[in-house]
Formats: C-alpha cells, sequence, structure tokens
C-alpha cells in the first residue's frame, strides 16, 4: 500500500488543486515520494488552507515550480517502484480524489484503486477493541492525525502541515497499530503506549 499525504489550496478538488504530494511505500521504509507543484492555471487559493499547509500566495504562483500536472506525473511514475498501490492514510479518498481529478485535468492514466485504507477506522477500531473511549467532539470522532499519533506513543504533527511528514507518521501509525511496532528507524525512541 502506499501511504499519501497531500497539501492543496482548499478542499474542494474541481476548483482547488495540488501543492505537493508526500508519500511512503509500506512495503519500504526507505522508499518515499516528496514534491511540490505550483497551483493550476484557474485554480483557486484560499487563505484557510494555506495557513494550515505553510504555503504562500506568492509560492502557490510560483512559474518557477513544476506544474500540478507534472507533479501528478512524477508522482505516478514513482508508484511504478511500489509493490501494492492501494492509497492508505488519514482520510485518504481526499487525497485520492484531489490526486484524480488533477491527474484528470492533466489527461493522465489513472491505475489506482477506489478503495482506500483509512487511518482513522483502524485507530478508531483499535481503540474499541482495546477498551479505549474514541474522543469525540460535537457528537463526532475527534481522532485527527494529531490524537491518532498521540495515542500511538508519537507526537502531534509538526505545523505547518507538510505531505511527507504527515505520511510518515501515518505511516508509523500503521504499523504500530497492526503489528506493534515501530515503521521508521527515526522514530524507534518513541515507545508504544499499549506494549509498557
Amino acid at each position: 500500500m502506499i501511504v499519501v499525504d497531500m497539501e492543496s489550496s482548499g478542499l474542494d478538488p474541481h476548483k482547488d488543486g495540488l501543492l505537493s504530494i508526500g508519500a511512503v511505500d509500506f512495503s519500504n521504509p526507505k522508499n518515499t515520494f516528496y514534491a511540490e507543484c505550483r497551483l493550476w492555471d484557474g485554480g483557486h487559493a484560499d487563505q484557510g488552507a494555506l495557513n494550515i499547509n505553510g504555503f504562500t500566495m506568492e509560492n502557490v504562483h510560483d512559474s518557477t515550480k513544476q506544474t500540478e500536472a507534472e507533479l501528478v506525473a512524477a508522482f505516478i511514475r514513482w508508484s511504478d517502484s511500489c509493490k501494492e498501490k492501494t492509497i492508505a492514510g488519514q482520510n485518504p479518498a481526499t487525497d485520492r480524489e484531489f490526486i484524480r481529478i488533477a491527474a484528470h485535468r492533466a489527461h493522465l492514466n489513472w491505475m489506482f484503486a477506489y478503495r482506500t485504507i483509512d487511518l482513522h477506522s483502524v485507530a478508531y477500531t483499535h481503540m474499541i477493541m482495546n477498551g479505549k473511549e474514541p474522543p469525540r467532539m460535537h457528537d463526532h470522532s475527534a481522532l485527527n492525525l494529531d490524537a491518532i499519533s498521540v495515542y500511538c506513543g508519537m507526537f502531534s504533527e509538526p505545523k505547518p502541515h507538510n505531505g511527507l511528514t504527515g505520511a510518515k507518521l501515518e505511516a508509523e501509525c500503521f504499523s504500530r497499530l497492526w503489528y506493534n511496532k515501530p515503521f521508521f528507524d527515526e522514530y524507534k525512541e518513541y515507545l508504544i503506549p499499549w506494549k509498557k
């Protein structure tokens, strides 16, 4: 599976655009991908989204950056090195849709499946099976990546958000939740709480 975390210029994949893609090959922790692009011509940029991911209006329109089409093409080429191409992550359907629609805008072949593996569901199930009450806010699950990472003995995602940092934290959490072991050597010092 490929753990993916993208950053975008807003929440609507039809009017907003990709700004970066971070990805981790779950079968090989050393095989990662990260690249940025400029906003597609005609794309909308929401200042609120940029505040979260740290991009500025100037750098989303930076003509020296590769295009969205070039970014997606590079990601698809990189994914050829992965054994299994199921997209996974925190809310991966959103990441998949942004990348799929960007590929469609660029007339690129889309070879990824519709099904995704959602870290939220895996963590929610893990908590329930271990007698823990998943956190809620406004009568909904509050298991965002920060809450899941802390539950897994890690740390909140550094701000501003970064696609590769997010993908690495998500891959780490998948490994801890499924296999009770760290995924990346750099995170071995963080103990898994339910193994203490």
